[in-house]
């Protein structure tokens, strides 16, 4: 009897878990394409010299139990579960007063998340937030002013057609401007005025300035009992950092049967009456020809739009072409120290700032976001008690003044600007490289008011699923990718439909506010 095959483009979040939904789920064996030569895609961890940087920076939390379960079978906790209570009950190594990171067992470390802007040198509440902190640092004329202006914009509610209305309609035109407008156009190359409402919608869901006053009252003068811990403020996270979970699924695969081959670039699917009939892919072997039964496909659209000989009209292949997308450079620099004064009562080793990642919103700078890495996982830093491991992350366009900047001359740009702000001193700098990832951040302006055409005419293709970040053009985190695999794969064996697969990270529920 003639076993079906499925071939899985890209070997990132997606890519990889529907390769194992297939391996324990059907009998159908995958065959996942890679064009890199590794996995895990922007969720994967490089290492350089014993201090591994993640691409992005990835949280791992998520409310469908089953992806709880999965993630706990890859990586354990030595000795009892990892998502139980008692976990979530206990405090990380970071902020149990720097305890030794050899003395801790779990595979996965429970993480409490601490984020904070940085502007006018200083540090302020990420999401912004009214505290005595905030108060002190704009001073009481500022804040009156974006008091007022809130009033205005609350009874004064315009029309959401773009970002820019989203966020003045919560937070009012003065607030917008001093914590949103330039960090936005920052991001994402564009102002809030030229990006759709429907981006704040997904990202910055219920927040506004009147339920951050609500907060502020009720954290000032409310009992301890009525705080509550979200996942999303607490979050489980490997030693080694994210793309351990995606070696160790990888791993899992190939022992369960399945493949994953690298250096393999897709450049055409033979189409023949809305069913695809093989794939090729480009590699050091030369080019390579995949025939199969099912084709799941994690690659951005574009790029699979351009590589279908057949199924799409001109407009639809015009509204995959003009899909954007930002680009992104990060730096890694191992520094003896920073200049930042850890002036929170949170413990951490080597007494730095507390912080996972700092938003920076200084404007003389082209710097958007920094990681330090310590504070994620002192495994993930060959000396974690004597140096400090940062990721300074570029949001740019493939082509750009930036992207084609060489390293050297970027490392050495990243140095100056993290000095000039404060953060270091770059004579402490040890040493420093550059990781590039085209097409990181799916976007949605341009044609994308146009992606139901690309999805419909996508989807009569019979025997191909998009799913993942790039794959459905969604800025999906990793559970969402994950699940839209999870629904593919039950969509082909009947138990799930097309419908589940685009509707995952549509409903808006909850999502991780990175940006």
């Amino acid at each position: 009897m003639h076993r079906q095959h499925a071939m899985i483009i890209g070997a990132g979040p997606a890519g990889l878990t529907a390769a194992y939904y297939f391996l324990t789920e059907t009998n159908i064996r995958p065959i996942v394409l890679e064009k890199e030569t590794f996995v895990g895609g922007i969720s994967r961890t490089p290492n350089f010299n014993g201090n591994r940087m993640d691409i992005g920076g990835h949280r791992f939390f998520t409310k469908d139990l089953e992806i709880l379960s999965l993630w706990e079978k890859l990586l354990p906790a030595q000795g009892e579960p990892a998502f139980d209570d008692k976990i979530l009950g206990r405090e990380s190594i970071l902020f149990d007063g720097g305890a030794n990171p050899e003395e801790v067992d779990e595979v996965f470390l429970n993480r409490h998340r601490v984020s904070r802007i940085f502007y006018r040198k200083k540090f302020f509440s990420y999401p912004v937030t009214l505290n005595f902190d905030t108060i002190k640092n704009l001073g009481l004329v500022e804040m009156f002013s974006i008091g007022a202006s809130f009033l205005k914009a609350k009874y004064n509610q315009r029309e959401e057609t773009t970002l820019e209305d989203f966020m003045i309609n919560r937070f009012g035109q003065k607030l917008y401007e001093t914590f949103f407008r330039d960090y936005t156009t920052k991001v994402w190359g564009r102002t809030p005025a030229e990006i759709g409402a429907d981006w704040g919608r997904q990202r910055i869901k219920g927040l506004s300035l009147s339920k951050t006053v609500a907060n502020f009252f009720k954290k000032t003068f409310g009992s301890k009992g009525e705080e509550e811990t979200s996942l999303i403020e607490r979050f489980f996270y490997p030693k080694l950092g994210a793309g351990q979970m995606w070696e160790r699924l990888a791993a899992e695969i190939k022992r369960l049967g399945g493949e994953v081959i690298f250096n393999s670039d897709v450049k055409k699917f033979r189409v023949v009456d809305k069913k695809i009939r093989a794939v090729i892919a480009e590699s050091p072997a030369g080019t390579l020809t995949f025939p199969a039964d099912y084709y799941l496909s994690s690659m951005p659209l574009v790029e699979l739009a351009e590589a279908l000989d057949s199924g799409l009209n001109y407009r639809q292949l015009l509204i995959a072409r003009g899909l954007p997308y930002r680009d992104f450079i990060t730096v890694g620099l191992l520094v003896d120290k920073l200049s930042l004064k850890n002036r929170t009562k949170i413990k951490t080793l080597g007494d730095i700032v507390p912080d996972c990642w700092i938003y920076i919103q200084e404007p003389s700078v082209k710097l958007g976001r920094l990681q330090i890495f310590n504070n994620w996982s002192p495994y993930m830093v060959a000396d974690p008690k004597n140096s400090v491991w940062l990721g300074l992350e570029y949001f740019c366009r493939e082509g750009d003044e930036l992207w084609q900047m060489p390293e050297k001359n970027f490392v050495k740009f990243a140095v100056d600007e993290l000095a000039s702000i404060g953060i270091i001193d770059a004579a402490d700098v040890r040493f420093g490289v550059q990781v590039k990832v085209p097409k990181a951040y799916p976007a949605y302006f341009d044609t994308y008011e146009n992606i139901s055409e690309l999805r419909a005419a996508l989807d009569e293709i019979q025997n191909l699923y998009c799913i993942g970040r790039n794959g459905q053009h969604r800025y999906n985190n990793m559970d969402h990718s994950m699940l839209t695999a999870r629904e593919a794969v039950r969509t082909i064996i009947g138990t799930s439909t097309r419908e589940n697969i685009w509707n995952v990270n549509a409903e808006q529920i909850y999502h991780e506010d990175k940006h």
